[in-house]
């Protein structure tokens, strides 16, 4: 048996919802870019890979209301891991997502430390950056999912609303998830695989655990939090074997190939548009 040099972060339930946003999010952004897009050549192509124009269409409305689906079958696996019999309390606590001031301090600090001026914070189990990730895409799932129904559905927004909605409503589609898609192929790509101590590539997410002297050095108040409650040794686990790991890469890397793709694919034609 090898050695248990990992702890274990996530749940196969949460692996897997990850999976599928992965999968959607891509989805989208490539046929939501192809119709965009469908004046160059760059966007022609990739509308040819869902049927063309109508095709690339069908597949972002289809997949979006999937999307809309998985994002309330999530709401709802948070409501059971909530402590009720601990409520408000389990939401304050360090295993909590919810931002705390200690968050704010801690990014403070983190700035500080960047600048040489003060000595790392002791992250927990949950950086400021994690939180700021995780409802960054709370929040935007929802807006996209709102403005891209009444899109959707523009005759039935018509009987409800005035036909004006529609404009906004498409600009704040666009906006919103034209951000979503340069903060994850820049920013969460960079700070989850390519800084050094990650690379070639923090496999967290897919193999459910993280590298225990790697989060002694990162997270160290999760680590000795979890170490003085006892948990630890049941939290340890062994490494993915070669196989499997090698899986997580290959699908790893070619979802960083297309974002990469759709975002120089994005910026070299967008003055080749009319938006």
């Amino acid at each position: 048996m090898s050695a248990k040099t990992r702890i274990r972060r996530f749940t196969p339930v949460q692996r897997l919802f990850h999976v599928l946003l992965i999968l959607s999010f891509l989805t989208q952004g490539a046929t939501g870019f192809a119709r965009l897009y469908i004046e160059t050549s760059w966007g022609s192509f990739l509308a040819n890979i869902f049927g063309g124009y109508r095709g690339a269409g069908a597949v972002h409305k289809v997949v979006g209301i999937l999307m809309i689906c998985a994002f309330a079958a999530h709401v709802l696996y948070l409501m059971t891991r909530i402590n009720w019999r601990r409520f408000p309390k389990d939401l304050l606590g360090p295993n909590s997502l919810l931002p705390r001031p200690q968050d704010f301090l801690d990014f403070i600090r983190h700035v500080g430390w960047f600048l040489g001026l003060a000595r790392p914070p002791r992250f927990d189990r949950w950086g400021y950056w994690e939180k700021f990730d995780y409802w960054a895409v709370f929040w935007g799932i929802p807006v996209l999912a709102v403005t891209g129904l009444l899109l959707t559905f523009p005759v039935l927004t018509g009987r409800y609303l005035p036909g004006w909605v529609l404009i906004p409503a498409l600009w704040v589609h666009r906006i919103e998830a034209l951000l979503a898609m340069a903060h994850v192929f820049i920013i969460h790509f960079f700070i989850g695989h390519l800084r050094r101590h990650n690379f070639p590539m923090d496999r967290a997410m897919f193999e459910g655990s993280v590298d225990l002297a790697a989060m002694k050095e990162e997270k160290p108040a999760w680590i000795e939090r979890e170490n003085s409650s006892g948990k630890l040794q049941d939290l340890l686990v062994s490494q993915a074997s070669f196989g499997r790991r090698m899986i997580y890469y290959i699908f790893g890397y070619a979802v960083m190939a297309i974002g990469a793709f759709l975002l120089i694919g994005g910026i070299v034609n967008s003055t080749s548009i009319t938006w």
